[in-house]
């Protein structure tokens, strides 16, 4: 296929107070093997060096970007929506980045098979400097475990058809912290997905990111799951997923002090979903009671007797 008839890829990228890595991001998305793309920055108005990064780019034509004031990401992600060109959209965080090939193999997906919605790959976490912590390989889709949480899309690797976000809707401002997860949820309930073996992205972790904020995303990810099975958008073999994973989702968002009320949801996953037991996601360890405290406490004694912390 000759490259005037390769469909455009538009990547959006929401932006705010990411001078420090936005020109990674950008040269990670510049420097991909696959043309035609356009790269849309929305910006919030920072008052770091985004804006001059930015400008340093000069006229790269498959560059276009604003900075002016918004009411948060979700704002930005689709006032980039409504901007984009392309036939297939990757949504980057202004702090994440694309490994080498991935807007290719994005589009040979598609290419491949005109009834996929969304796709994504997997994916490695770095810290602030970029030195690469850990890999996820991620297991092939299935709706029921994602709506369970014992299996996730990683935002810095997925792709989407332009048609599908126009027939789903944006991101929606009110579930904002978890706005990404509850556009993929939309999308999955009526369009086929495909997760792709190989890393495509890096997902960053830093201080300053929204993903601290665990009452927050918690709160917004049980309400988008409480919208799906209020419109009885979900079959009956979804739905006890779908409701384990508001459990497990105040599982793991709820402060560490409080093991019961962690235990207690714990507990409430698992009889909501017996059968998700068998998945070697299931945090099952855990259900013991009082297993926490006593690991934290055995780990505080070890380490003042001078035992090395355990690695791995």
């Amino acid at each position: 296929m000759s490259q005037n008839r390769q469909p455009l890829v538009t990547i959006i990228v929401p932006s705010f107070n990411q001078g420090r890595f936005i020109r990674e991001t950008l040269d990670s998305i510049l420097h991909q093997d696959y043309r035609p793309m356009e790269v849309l920055v929305l910006d919030g108005n920072s008052s770091d060096q985004t804006v001059t990064v930015l400008q340093s780019y000069g006229d790269c034509p498959e560059l276009r970007w604003w900075s002016e004031p918004d009411e948060g990401v979700a704002d930005a992600v689709n006032k980039g929506l409504q901007r984009a060109n392309g036939d297939i959209i990757g949504i980057q965080s202004s702090d994440d980045v694309y490994v080498p090939g991935a807007l290719r193999r994005a589009v040979e997906a598609f290419c491949e098979d005109s009834a996929l919605g969304l796709m994504y790959g997997d994916v490695e976490y770095i810290d602030e400097h970029s030195q690469v912590l850990s890999r996820e390989v991620l297991e092939p889709f299935d709706l029921g475990r994602y709506l369970g949480r014992l299996t996730y899309i990683p935002q810095p690797t997925a792709f989407f058809r332009a048609s599908v976000a126009a027939a789903v809707g944006g991101w929606r401002e009110e579930v904002g912290y978890a706005a990404d997860a509850d556009f993929w949820m939309r999308i999955a309930v009526g369009h086929k997905v495909r997760k792709l073996d190989g890393l495509m992205g890096r997902y960053r972790y830093h201080e300053e990111q929204r993903d601290t904020q665990k009452s927050r995303i918690c709160r917004d990810w049980e309400r988008a799951i409480k919208d799906l099975l209020a419109k009885d958008a979900l079959d009956s073999r979804v739905r006890p997923w779908a409701r384990m994973g508001i459990h497990l989702a105040r599982y793991k968002y709820f402060a560490q002090s409080g093991w019961r009320e962690r235990t207690w949801h714990l507990y409430r996953a698992a009889l909501c979903n017996p059968r998700a037991l068998t998945h070697p996601a299931f945090p099952k360890r855990e259900l013991l009671p009082g297993r926490e405290p006593i690991w934290n406490l055995l780990s505080r004694v070890k380490r003042r007797l001078g035992f090395a912390p355990r690695r791995g």
